[in-house]
């Protein structure tokens, strides 16, 4: 399957033998920009890739009545949506702040606009890749002016069916490069809802990486996402989970975010390039192990071997028995229990009707 690679920054989507995890920060911040720092130290200390923050103008992006979702009543939040995100918000003046802290630690710095104006001051700081939340999979004009902003597109795809995947695919034809994620748009999302089969699926019928954007709770998911062919994961974290606000419970805390990055690396590190060959590691075991063939008295130059005359015996330094010397002529004397080589026997192969 050949899938178009994109780039954020300086790594390529997807690399062999790794994953790139975005920790994401999004508002559990509080609207504090203290602790927005202190988010992107703790990206930083579990081994993140990247940390992402969520970028908008209340204003722009709810009407005045717009009730809040279930789990964000459920979690304290405001009666409305534009009260609880004005409570979210950090000044603009911020995001160049935070971009600074967290290129100093090492990570890249990324950000979810839910706005146009503020997708274009985040293009304004250069950043290499833009993330679009699930709620604008459908908001193909608001993909099609993200995409002329010339950064990787990173779409996330939670209620969406193939169709608006597929809409969305192309309305983002003119961006750069193209790194679509399965989401499933529920806080915690029920593991049997997760529906992982949908990544190479997505990425056989679109040819661009397919990343798993991690509501659920725990690792279990994000280690399918990666054995199933995902080169990108994002996962939610926060400082404490107990602190007020809609997506602290749903979030990772940092010793939990540090072994999150660790085993996905890992398992990433461990599916290798598919191709079936003897590993280094095996090496040493394979030679104990493995079969040859041994003489099992002892021969002499000129006879024609009989199957008497042979054993298949550890180590593998002989003959392998995937090969079949009997009825071959032996060009030198074998001690009983030698391995017998290529060099003992004669070039010429066995007549039809040999011994056997």
């Amino acid at each position: 399957m050949s899938v178009r690679a994109a780039s954020i920054g300086a790594r390529t989507i997807p690399t062999e033998r790794d994953v790139y995890v975005i920790a994401e920060a999004g508002v559990n911040h509080n609207g504090d920009l203290e602790i927005a720092h202190r988010l992107v130290d703790t990206a930083a200390d579990a081994g993140a890739d990247a940390v992402k923050f969520q970028t908008f103008d209340a204003a722009k992006l709810v009407s005045s009545v717009a009730a809040t979702t279930p789990y964000q009543r459920d979690r304290g939040g405001a009666q409305d949506q534009r009260s609880l995100l004005e409570a979210l918000t950090l000044p603009m003046t911020a995001w160049a702040e935070l971009q600074a802290h967290t290129h100093e630690r090492g990570l890249e710095f990324l950000s979810t606009p839910f706005d146009v104006d503020s997708a274009h001051a985040l293009a304004e700081l250069g950043l290499p890749a833009m993330k679009v939340s699930s709620g604008e999979l459908t908001n193909l004009p608001y993909l099609r002016e993200i995409a002329a902003l010339g950064v990787t597109m990173l779409v996330s795809t939670g209620m969406g069916t193939a169709d608006e995947v597929a809409a969305a695919v192309q309305a983002c034809s003119a961006a750069p490069g193209l790194v679509l994620f399965h989401c499933v748009s529920a806080y915690p999302a029920p593991i049997e809802e997760c529906n992982l089969r949908a990544i190479p699926a997505m990425q056989e019928a679109h040819e661009v990486p397919v990343g798993w954007s991690d509501h659920t709770p725990g690792l279990q998911t994000a280690l399918g996402a990666v054995a199933l062919g995902a080169p990108v994961l994002e996962k939610h974290f926060t400082l404490d989970r107990t602190m007020p606000g809609p997506d602290h419970m749903a979030s990772l805390e940092p010793a939990e975010l540090a072994d999150y990055v660790r085993s996905t690396k890992a398992l990433a590190v461990g599916l290798g390039d598919g191709v079936k060959v003897r590993q280094p590691s095996e090496q040493d075991n394979a030679v104990l192990v493995r079969r040859s063939w041994h003489a099992g008295r002892d021969l002499r130059a000129g006879e024609r071997l009989e199957g008497a005359d042979l054993s298949l015996l550890r180590p593998e330094g002989g003959i392998s028995p995937a090969v079949d010397i009997r009825g071959r002529v032996l060009v030198r004397d074998v001690a009983a229990g030698a391995q017998i080589v290529d060099a003992d026997l004669a070039d010429v192969a066995p007549q039809a009707g040999a011994a056997r």
